[in-house]
């Protein structure tokens, strides 16, 4: 038992915000920002919340697979951003498209958390659990971000980003994943310090901080290995596959990843110029991207690879 891509969503604020806006308000360059980075503009909410991005995104993929609300069993929210600790953003979605039938669940795997929602999809799938099911990655990072924090600040933005699964007896999936908490604290972003009637702390909270050496070595050395494990399990040669489609993070990783692969770039869509890092909206931002472009049928080879905060890691191979 496996599961086929339906349809997909995705919905970016209205805001773009380019490297000179930021040139304007902190010591900063577009040059610096997009050699070291391929970032030239990111999307900031305004009005937006990670729910109603996540709602959005959500209408666009029912409406893509022409599937209706009600048909979910099951609804998978990615997200370290969301609005509430309760209810979750899976249930707020749940709300806001009338998708009475679903089981919801939110899923913190940072930047690889769509991969993680996808490969909760497959088990539940695999399981006789679910049948069609909705799988969303959503941030609203800026307001998490240090905005004086210039090495750090430039490299995210907002946005959600949805795929509809059914299951599938007709199809293969190979998936891998993994953590190394140990390593977690080369990018962090506390909650709330413990505080009540015997502890007092009302020390602010740290905002998001990254060691992004650590990071960019990490990620180098891990998704091509990872890559190369569920094609390996797949009997699929990296010729055959049509498109990877990485986390955008930083196009240097990408270009690395497809360098270590020996694949060309080509075959490494990105959008990390214009929407910069959303974590784990990324992956399928750039996938609603590539199937409104008509750049996917039906039969074609894809790699899906996240990467990020944890430290996590997954990679999933399917046929489109």
């Amino acid at each position: 038992m496996s599961v086929k891509i339906l349809g997909t969503g995705s919905f970016l604020p209205e805001k773009s915000v380019s490297n000179d806006d930021l040139s304007k308000v902190m010591d900063t360059s577009d040059e610096w920002i997009s050699s070291r980075t391929g970032i030239r503009s990111r999307h900031i909410s305004i009005e937006d919340t990670t729910s109603t991005m996540a709602v959005k995104a959500a209408k666009k993929a029912l409406e893509n697979a022409g599937v209706s609300a009600e048909e979910l069993d099951h609804i998978f929210v990615a997200t370290l951003s969301g609005d509430h600790a309760t209810p979750s953003t899976s249930c707020q979605v749940q709300k806001g498209i009338g998708a009475v039938n679903a089981v919801c669940m939110d899923i913190n795997a940072a930047c690889s958390g769509f991969v993680y929602g996808l490969n909760t999809a497959i088990a539940y799938a695999r399981a006789g659990m679910g049948k069609k099911m909705m799988i969303i990655g959503v941030e609203t990072l800026s307001k998490i971000l240090d905005w004086s924090d210039r090495s750090t600040c430039v490299l995210f933005g907002d946005g959600a980003g949805c795929a509809i699964v059914e299951a599938d007896d007709s199809r293969e999936i190979y998936i891998d994943a993994g953590s190394d908490g140990a390593k977690g604290d080369v990018l962090t972003c506390e909650e709330r310090h413990l505080n009540n009637l015997l502890v007092k702390d009302d020390s602010p909270m740290q905002q998001v901080t990254m060691d992004g050496q650590e990071v960019f070595k990490f990620a180098v050395r891990m998704v091509p290995k990872s890559i190369t494990k569920v094609l390996d399990q797949a009997g699929v040669d990296k010729e055959e596959v049509k498109y990877f489609v990485l986390h955008q993070a930083n196009r240097r990783i990408i270009e690395a990843a497809a360098r270590r692969l020996k694949q060309p770039i080509e075959k490494f869509p990105m959008n990390v110029d214009r929407c910069a890092n959303t974590s784990s909206a990324t992956v399928p931002i750039l996938l609603d991207e590539m199937n409104q472009k008509g750049m996917l049928s039906r039969g074609d080879k894809i790699v899906l690879s996240g990467f990020g905060g944890g430290l996590t890691w997954g990679s999933v191979y399917l046929t489109w």
